[in-house]
């Protein structure tokens, strides 16, 4: 029932004193005001009840005129009014006797983002009543729906920004399992926004995967995180994430703003969890609060399950001593190319050719990229620091840094080749080979270039693979490997896709 107003008469001198509901529903019986859904604290301290709009003012002005006395003398006061509100219920035989109905309701609807200003149940537990934001109908509705097995299929209603690589691989990988999750999960990932850094586009009843890219291109919105905000808020749909598949600084600015309007956040975009620690925890906290996801397991190890997994074991009351890393793919390709046979500089533009660089390569070679997902697990098992905190060697030489073109960094990279090469022969010299690693323990975190023994899990590392080893008090003695592909669009996106339906999991 919509275009509701919620009148409440409150007050400490109404506390105990007898007749107070009489003379309330007296004189709006007089007035001929029906009223809808009473909700009484026990001693009368609190009346409010729900009437039509129309007849809000007509109801405030009896009220008051009727305790006109008690006003003046400070016992109740002035009669508040809440417009713009509606009253859902959920009705059914089936309720009486069953525990948990209520939870349910409310739980869903907690979960979902949407208020409660008031309750009331029947003796014959067959109706509990809500009233809630006229503006949060349609959600209220859909998750009931989805609470009370109404519906064949939860809806997991996606805005996705970046339709890079990973955004187009994503949506691939959507197209293709979506009969399959519809018919064995019980799930239909819908997109609803798509942005990248110059159009935007909404479509309330699903955007069409295959033609997306061609109507966001064809979009007269022009692109503004503000706007795409305001956008997806306004539209307020149950189940909403928000997918950020860019690098962005700007859009991992709006996090905590997405999280506080129960909205979850899919990521692989690293730059929020490798900010301040300050705004680290802020984010975790809005999430837990606000009971939505916040999922980033791409942050690290691309789609290996790098953070679930050391999450699982601290959960479980286990402790991380030692991580050892290597997290970048670039860099590991590199070093398992550079066999001696070879330039550097050569390997270097080799990876570049086949893409397996930033478009500019001393971006990976610096080791920042390392660093930062060498802060986010130090994050994750707990150690308070700082990106400046992480101890960085950076394998760019000195003469080829700063403003200069690829091209003129390639030139004088080879001027170090006589450097590598040195770099090489004294592992080789020791049976060992070169690994750029991160490395976590005593509380502290670094990132270097350092050599590893036959015997070592990382000696055997090739290709761009990413390797991480969890020591922890459980697995002290052989610790716990993760290895498998950590770059690329199709395992990135593999693992979004994964964190999305983890969050349908977890509100079903």
């Amino acid at each position: 029932m919509a275009n509701i107003s919620l009148l409440n008469v409150q007050g400490s001198g109404l506390q105990g004193v007898v007749g107070v509901s009489m003379r309330l529903f007296g004189i709006l019986a007089k007035e001929k005001i029906n009223v809808i859904l009473i909700s009484q604290a026990s001693s009368e301290h609190s009346i409010c009840f729900a009437i039509e709009t129309t007849y809000a003012v007509k109801a405030k002005e009896a009220i008051e005129l009727e305790f006109q006395y008690e006003i003046r003398g400070g016992e109740m006061d002035e009669v508040m009014v809440e417009n713009n509100l509606t009253i859902i219920a959920v009705v059914g035989e089936g309720m009486k006797h069953n525990p948990g109905t209520s939870g349910r309701m409310f739980g869903a609807l907690g979960k979902a983002g949407v208020n409660i200003n008031a309750i009331a149940q029947g003796s014959s537990e067959l109706n509990i009543s809500a009233v809630i934001q006229q503006s949060d109908t349609t959600k209220a509705l859909n998750v009931l729906h989805e609470a009370f097995f109404l519906s064949d299929r939860k809806v997991l209603n996606i805005f996705l920004v970046g339709t890079g690589l990973i955004g187009k691989e994503l949506m691939r990988m959507v197209d293709l399992q979506f009969q399959k999750l519809a018919t064995e999960s019980h799930l239909e990932v819908n997109f609803v926004g798509m942005a990248n850094s110059r159009k935007m586009m909404f479509q309330e009843d699903g955007i069409s995967l295959d033609k997306g890219i061609d109507l966001l291109l064809n979009s007269n919105q022009t692109m503004s995180m503000s706007a795409y905000f305001e956008n997806m808020v306004a539209l307020n749909l149950s189940n909403s994430i928000f997918v950020d598949c860019t690098s962005s600084e700007e859009v991992a600015s709006y996090y905590e703003r997405i999280l506080a309007s129960n909205i979850s956040i899919v990521t692989p975009n690293k730059k929020a969890n490798s900010g301040t620690y300050s705004n680290y925890q802020k984010l975790k906290s809005t999430a837990s609060r606000r009971g939505v996801r916040f999922l980033y397991e791409t942050n690290v190890g691309a789609g290996l399950p790098v953070i679930n997994t050391l999450n699982d074991l601290l959960i479980s009351g286990d402790k991380a001593l030692r991580i050892e890393a290597v997290l970048s793919g670039t860099l590991n390709f590199i070093f398992s190319s550079f066999n001696g046979n070879r330039k550097f500089s050569e390997i270097v533009k080799e990876a570049k050719e086949k893409g397996f660089t930033e478009p500019d390569p001393r971006d990976d070679l610096n080791g920042m990229d390392v660093a930062r997902k060498a802060l986010i697990l130090s994050r994750e098992i707990g150690l308070p620091l700082e990106l400046s905190d992480v101890q960085v060697e950076n394998l760019v030489p000195e003469e080829c840094r700063g403003e200069m073109s690829v091209e003129e960094f390639f030139t004088r990279l080879e001027n170090f080749n006589s450097h590598y090469s040195g770099l090489f022969d004294k592992a080789n010299g020791k049976g060992e080979k070169l690994r750029y690693m991160a490395v976590i323990e005593n509380g502290r975190a670094r990132v270097s270039l350092a050599s590893v023994g036959a015997n070592h899990p990382f000696f055997s590392l090739a290709g761009s693979d990413n390797i991480i080893l969890l020591t922890t008090e459980r697995y002290k003695e052989r610790p716990m490997v993760i290895r498998g592909p950590g770059a690329g669009a199709e395992v990135t996106a593999a693992g979004v896709f994964a964190d999305i339906i983890r969050i349908g999991n977890y509100t079903n």
